[in-house]
């Protein structure tokens, strides 16, 4: 369970806090549902930029903004279906479409779900407390986002080897950043960056998404929920969901499978990696250029019961696709090969991670032979909006980008995608990949034998985590309350 133990002197002065900052939290249910929220709260948002550090901007957590920069309500879930003259494949691939959070990426969901319970418990005071993110990108940048409203400091950690684009914005955002060695392979880095802080003595709150049930709880509840209400949209009466396709990264997106196994049990969850780093495929390491996947180890987080299938996509896949889909040359050729042009031109709302995701989906159904009835999600993490300068690197690296890049790219990483580096899991191939845990967990960071062998063996400990979030909106309701600006 997530400790909500109340601490109630800490509690007053983070109530104070959020009073004097203008601050209201939305609930769980506002996120999934924004007609729920206050019209004074949308009021507030129509003269407001999507990326603005402004308070109300956290009522924007939630994948049903209007896809617009400035100023937008709500809608439905942003979604985008791919057709079958870009994937491939006759299966429905249907990806929810992160740029349309602030920040421009999703994880500012995961990071509200790892602040909130210690926010409106007492158990994190933004008045006296550093808040510490630890993160292969995007993450850190929510973190910090949500560490600026509170006008506390904040420690964004992240290796080196990231986009420049993250960095550039976290020198405006983080009190602090600390790059760690490496790149997204390089977690340990991170996580040993996190135990020198703590020996610092500093008074610090490390919100670790790798290990904190509320980045697992948030995807759960939100993400899998616009997952229910894009399909309740788009199936039609011969339809069928066949499951999701994500990488793993920390792990907390792909809790919205278990929520889609309680919905559809017969539906699969594949989980992702780059094949330079293949940790759940062979128990391997490297290195590899999918940003904001972090590998070499399994999140505590990951619901390994519930992983049907794991997928390796090579990387070369990715940085070349990333050029195909924008360079002016490639999106000529996609809409000479029949990619209808207005999804040519929202190629651009795929990152590199988004990319991956979208391959994996391709692999998923080609390996089940999946038809025009089959429906896989995914999702989308981020935009190209944070990969200009790896665009520019490659153009110095590589040179012009011509249609015949364009053609021999699309025949070998699209059209050509085949169902290697595939593995269906047994139950003896789910407990390889929970067992690894251990090394990681309880040698190095700190969890029980008990609870890694809860995690497998007790049935309720996943829905346990689950059956809290109508407490946690309680919580921010009484939190809300105190605080008074409602």
């Amino acid at each position: 369970m997530i400790d909500l133990t109340m601490h109630e002197e800490q509690l007053e002065r983070a109530v104070k806090r959020a009073r004097e900052r203008d601050i209201i939290i939305p609930t769980y249910a506002q996120m999934k549902n924004p007609d729920l929220m206050p019209d004074r709260i949308k009021e507030d948002l129509s003269s407001m930029g999507l990326w603005d550090i402004a308070p109300r901007n956290l009522f924007r957590i939630t994948w049903k903004n209007e896809p617009t920069s400035s100023g937008g309500g709500f809608g439905g879930v942003n979604y985008v279906e791919l057709p079958s003259s870009l994937t491939g494949v006759e299966a429905r691939v249907i990806a929810l479409v992160g740029k349309w959070f602030p920040t421009g990426a999703h994880k500012v969901g995961a990071a509200f779900g790892c602040l909130a319970p210690r926010l409106v418990t007492g158990q994190f005071d933004p008045t006296t407390q550093k808040a510490v993110w630890p993160s292969t990108g995007n993450y850190c940048r929510g973190g910090a986002y949500d560490s600026t409203l509170l006008a506390c400091d904040s420690i964004a950690i992240l290796p080196e080897g990231m986009s420049q684009e993250r960095f550039d914005w976290l020198a405006k955002v983080a009190g602090e950043t600390i790059k760690t060695p490496g790149s997204e392979s390089n977690v340990k880095e991170i996580f040993d960056k996190c135990w020198e802080l703590r020996e610092s003595g500093e008074d610090l709150a490390i919100f670790n998404q790798f290990e904190e049930f509320g980045n697992y709880i948030w995807h759960y509840e939100i993400t899998g929920h616009a997952m229910e209400e894009v399909l309740q949209e788009v199936l039609g009466p011969r339809d069928g969901y066949r499951g999701v396709a994500l990488t793993t990264g920390s792990a907390g997106t792909i809790g919205c499978g278990d929520y889609m196994k309680q919905l559809f049990p017969s539906s699969k969850v594949a989980a992702g990696e780059a094949l330079q780093c293949p940790t759940l495929l062979e128990n391997g390491f490297g290195a590899h250029r999918i940003e904001g996947i972090g590998d070499k180890h399994v999140p505590w987080i990951h619901n390994v019961l519930n992983t049907d299938m794991i997928i390796g996509i090579d990387d070369n896949a990715v940085v070349s696709l990333a050029r195909l889909f924008n360079e002016p040359a490639g999106r000529k050729y996609l809409a000479e090969q029949g990619v209808p042009e207005d999804l040519v031109g929202q190629l651009d709302l795929l990152g590199f991670s988004s990319i991956a995701n979208t391959l994996m989906s391709i692999k998923m159904a080609k390996y089940y032979e999946m038809d025009e009835n089959d429906v896989v999600l995914t999702v989308w993490t981020d935009s190209m909006e944070l990969y200009q300068s790896r665009l520019a690197e490659m153009h110095e690296e590589f040179g012009e980008y011509s249609e015949v890049d364009a053609a021999a790219q699309h025949a070998r990483y699209l059209a050509g995608q085949s169902t290697d580096h595939l593995q269906e899991l047994t139950y003896e191939d789910r407990r390889r990949v929970h067992n690894l845990k251990y090394f990681t967990w309880v040698e190095q960071q700190g969890k029980t034998y008990e609870e890694i062998q809860a995690q497998w063996y007790d049935k309720d400990y996943w829905t346990n985590f689950q059956g809290q979030i109508s407490e946690m909106d309680e919580l921010i309701e009484e939190f809300n309350a105190k605080v008074g600006l409602l």
